[in-house]
């Protein structure tokens, strides 16, 4: 006898219907619930970051930067919810302001920004016909903060006209300098680095301003080398002042 085959059961359609619609509409529900959120976030006072509030804007980390162009980057979000502020538009515009190396900007519930500022660390002078400036690690120039005391020594060689890119060669010369300088480079004043393939130094000795040049490699060798020898180069040559260590076998006084 021919064997049965089971029939499968019919399609209940209305019920995959029934979830379909209960996806849509929890979907369209989340979504309104979100919007409404947003417009409450957006319209309500109490997110409103207002100029009378003293505390509605802080600012941490400045010690040079300039805290009222800072606090100018956020003038047009008075009066507006905090969830307006447009972030990272408002960190891109204080990298603008001299001294800001990286800046944070959060929100802090229900109605403040909170800044942190990271400022440069300038470590030398630099001198052109405009004034005296000052030039960090990264080539950028700085302006000296009034009444600021700082004990750096000269970087010379470095022009307005240059690239942040070429003065930061520069900068690498004066950081090589001091590095293979040691504790001696508490005694630089100067760091010509015009040709950076041919760095120039001026440096106390025993309490003598030498100028010295060191060419482009071995500058902690040269110098020691120097400052070993230099109380029989005063008894041979008193008046010297300028000498060149570029070859490792004698030290040359220039005239």
């Amino acid at each position: 006898m021919p064997k049965e085959t089971k029939k499968a059961p019919p399609v209940n359609r209305w019920k995959i219907w029934l979830a379909a619609g209960g996806i849509v509409l929890a979907t369209v529900s989340s979504a309104f619930a979100a919007l409404r959120v947003r417009q409450f976030a957006l319209t309500d006072p109490q997110f409103k970051l207002s100029s009378e509030h003293k505390g509605a804007i802080q600012i941490y980390g400045l010690t040079y930067a300039s805290g009222p162009k800072i606090a100018r980057v956020f003038a047009a979000d008075f009066e507006h919810s905090i969830f307006l502020v447009p972030l990272a538009e408002r960190r891109r515009r204080m990298l603008a302001v001299d001294w800001v190396e990286d800046a944070t900007v959060s929100r802090i519930w229900p109605d403040r920004l909170v800044i942190r500022v990271r400022e440069r660390k300038p470590l030398a002078f630099v001198f052109f016909r405009s004034g005296v400036l000052l030039i960090d690690s990264r080539g950028v120039l700085l302006e000296p903060p009034p009444q600021a005391q700082f004990t750096f020594p000269v970087l010379s060689g470095v022009r307005e006209t240059e690239t942040e890119s070429q003065r930061r060669e520069r900068v690498r010369c004066l950081l090589r300098v001091q590095e293979e300088l040691g504790d001696a480079a508490k005694d630089l004043s100067e760091v010509n680095a015009t040709d950076v393939n041919n760095v120039r130094i001026v440096v106390q000795v025993e309490h003598t301003a030498v100028d010295l040049n060191l060419g482009d490699h071995d500058f902690g060798d040269r110098f020691r080398n120097f400052v070993k020898h230099f109380p029989d180069i005063q008894r041979t040559s008193p008046n010297a002042r300028t000498f060149d260590l570029r070859l490792d076998d004698r030290i040359m006084a220039e005239d």
